[in-house]
């Protein structure tokens, strides 16, 4: 059975609502442009039935509010009902280029500030939703997932967090170490490697690449199974891998 006839075999586990925070609205729309695209081309046979409500939606978008009071602290606002929905949460705790004002001062926002946003929105559906999902596209905290002396374990005691909260599951791409799932085993972690769309934009767009032994050579720090023909050889920075 081919991959889209066996996801629409499967009920909706409720209205899908997209809740995109400012640091992540841009791709936000763009997985909002293809869904639409996606559901209006697919027929179901159970399309009428009441599971699948809303399932045709002009935008899957929920946009939430993160004012500011003049101390600095936030809060968030969701406009509409989330009750019963199942929403993925959108967040880019490496976005710095947003800002805020506390006593005529500008800030730029940090990861810790984006991560407190994602709580506030999770907080703020109320445990309304049926199931809720974040996507961080950059793992926060991700560099610290171990222990080298007396310090803290602040990636998984962020994931535990989440889960504690009510997150059902997590997304992210290319963790520093996917280990970290361990600290929520019984929970949904997926770190998806964007190894391959990397690869597929380079190809796409770079219109001079010659891909072949005398023009292409791959440079890496540290030394990982190559499943391409190649030659390696040891240099002082680490392993090349030349194609052949």
């Amino acid at each position: 059975m081919p991959n889209d006839e066996r996801i629409l075999e499967t009920m909706p586990t409720g209205t899908l609502g997209l809740v995109a925070t400012d640091s992540c609205i841009g791709l936000a729309q763009k997985v909002d442009a293809y869904l639409q695209g996606w559901r209006e081309h697919r027929e179901h046979q159970h399309a009428n039935e009441s599971a699948f409500k809303d399932y045709y939606k002009n935008s899957y978008i929920i946009k939430p509010s993160t004012p500011r009071f003049g101390s600095g602290e936030a809060k968030c606002v969701i406009n509409q009902s989330v009750r019963g929905y199942d929403l993925y949460i959108m967040v880019d705790v490496t976005n710095y280029s947003l800002t805020y004002t506390v006593c005529g001062q500008t800030n730029h926002m940090s990861p810790d500030d984006h991560y407190a946003d994602l709580k506030r929105v999770i907080a703020a559906a109320g445990g309304k939703a049926r199931r809720i999902t974040v996507i961080m596209p950059f793992l926060y905290e991700s560099r610290q997932h171990r222990r080298t002396g007396r310090e803290s374990l602040d990636c998984p005691l962020a994931l535990q967090e989440l889960i504690n909260m009510g997150v059902d599951n997590i997304i992210t791409f290319d963790a520093h170490d996917p280990r970290v799932v361990n600290a929520i085993p019984l929970n949904g972690f997926e770190n998806v490697m964007p190894s391959y769309q990397f690869i597929k934009g380079i190809l796409k767009n770079v219109k001079d690449l010659t891909i072949d032994a005398e023009h292409l050579m791959i440079i890496r720090g540290r030394y990982k199974p190559c499943y391409l023909p190649c030659k390696r050889t040891r240099s002082r920075h680490g392993y090349v891998l030349q194609t052949s």
